[in-house]
């Protein structure tokens, strides 16, 4: 299959990554790939569901990766997936050996093997330099449903219109459901048998990069589980803090033991980011320096504020509100040469993710989450028109306008990054803005 074709039909599908940030998934299709990367490191604590698909769908998602392989004219494909996900594993291996240009990587148990920089340094050796893009190294990665979403649009022509999500925490029955997007999150914890403990807080996006969200929060393509935690627990109190109370406590109390720098998972793959002389510069007040600026390298991955610190401080916050001061002031990250190795000690400085779990004290979430074949009937989704990195859609659809699921209720602008999307459930069209779209099943 040529580019061209592929991209079309990735784009009129509405098919972005499954996670992360969105990044429409056409826009990766390069003749420049060398190598196709499956990501199933599951990156974030307690989510369980791509190993579960690849385990699942595994002939499904290998023939697709031979496909981009071919389309792209790259030479190999490799399939990253963590040794200790023995039933991954196991039906990849059962798959994968019918393909000669696939081959399988057994990653590591630590965190955060999911960045998709650090996915592609274990699984090839390659460096992605400062402010780049795997491109860049002749790779391309996508994640395990996104993969099969392209493999449902090829062969089945169905587009993006249900998301796998994972339901753990303090709910009675932790499960992987599939669900129609726009989706509210209340309707998710109802089919997961409701709340164990009232006093409750609701994190989209995982433990340790996920946001506070709240009942009334819909499904997105990106929505890879949602974590149902109590209010004071730990890593619901950090994402409370107030932002100039973390500054005071960096200005008082932070000792420069460098922990943070020398756990942080970037700088130890050679990237100028450094933790620890950005809080200096906090402690200092000191806002014109190199450090400030390098703080575009970062990856939010959260190991310095959740982990690595000995004092619960907030660089990865702190670094995160000054990524986006920068950005208004019109700054960005500049394009860098690696000019540091990748670090000597590295291999003895990954955090492993059983210790991060006990470490979080989320041991006792930790269950299986299987995935549920049990069908989600939602009487309204709401579905946002901009799920991705880019332009966003613009609506194709009227009030009172009968939609079924699949339909087109948004078209893509062809000369900008932009996906289609579609109707998640059969119903009538209820509401229509320039951010989304409301369909109800009544």
């Amino acid at each position: 299959m040529q580019i061209g074709e592929l991209k079309n039909i990735l784009q009129k599908h509405g098919i972005v990554g499954a996670g992360g940030a969105g990044f429409p998934s056409y826009a990766k299709l390069s003749e420049k790939a060398e190598i196709i990367i499956l990501n199933c490191a599951e990156c974030e604590p307690l989510f369980k569901l791509h190993r579960q698909l690849l385990e699942i769908y595994a002939q499904e998602i290998v023939t697709m990766l031979d496909i981009l392989t071919e389309s792209l004219g790259a030479k190999e494909f490799i399939v990253a997936v963590k040794g200790s996900y023995k039933g991954a594993v196991s039906s990849v291996n059962q798959v994968i050996k019918d393909y000669p240009k696939g081959k399988i990587k057994l990653l590591k148990e630590m965190y955060p093997a999911g960045d998709e920089v650090v996915t592609i340094y274990e699984s090839t050796g390659r460096v992605v330099p400062p402010g780049s893009i795997p491109i860049e190294v002749g790779c391309v990665v996508y994640n395990v449903e996104t993969v099969l979403n392209m493999y449902n649009a090829l062969y089945n022509n169905k587009s993006v219109t249900h998301k796998y999500v994972t339901v753990a925490g303090e709910v009675n029955n932790p499960y992987t459901y599939c669900v129609p997007i726009g989706t509210k999150f209340s309707h998710l914890i109802e089919l997961s048998g409701g709340l164990k403990r009232e006093d409750v807080e609701i994190i989209s996006g995982g433990p340790m990069t996920g946001n506070i969200s709240s009942m009334s929060d819909v499904v997105t393509k990106t929505t890879n589980g949602i974590l149902v935690m109590p209010e004071d627990h730990y890593i619901v109190m950090k994402r409370k803090q107030n932002a100039k109370i973390s500054v005071q406590r960096a200005m008082s109390t932070c000792c420069q033991c460098k922990s943070c720098t020398d756990l942080c998972s970037r700088h130890l793959l050679g990237h100028p980011i450094n933790p620890s002389e950005f809080m200096k510069c906090v402690a200092n007040q000191k806002t014109e320096t190199k450090a400030v600026l390098d703080t575009f390298y970062c990856s939010q991955c959260g190991l310095c504020e959740l982990y690595s610190c000995p004092q619960g401080l907030s660089p990865k916050t702190l670094i995160g509100l000054c990524k986006s001061e920068l950005r208004q002031n019109g700054l960005k990250p500049e394009i860098l040469k690696l000019t540091e190795d990748v670090h000597s000690e590295r291999e003895y400085r990954l955090v492993p993710m059983k210790r991060l779990i006990e470490r979080l004290d989320l041991s006792k979430y930790n269950t299986s989450a299987k995935i549920t074949d049990k069908k989600v009937t939602p009487d309204t989704v709401k579905i946002s028109l901009s799920q991705h990195i880019g332009k966003p859609a613009v609506a194709s659809v009227k009030e009172g306008q009968y939609v079924k699921a699949g339909d087109v209720i948004a078209e893509y602008d062809p000369k900008a990054l932009s996906v289609a999307y579609h109707s998640s459930i059969d119903g009538t069209v209820q509401r229509v803005t320039d951010k989304y779209v409301t369909i109800s099943a009544i």
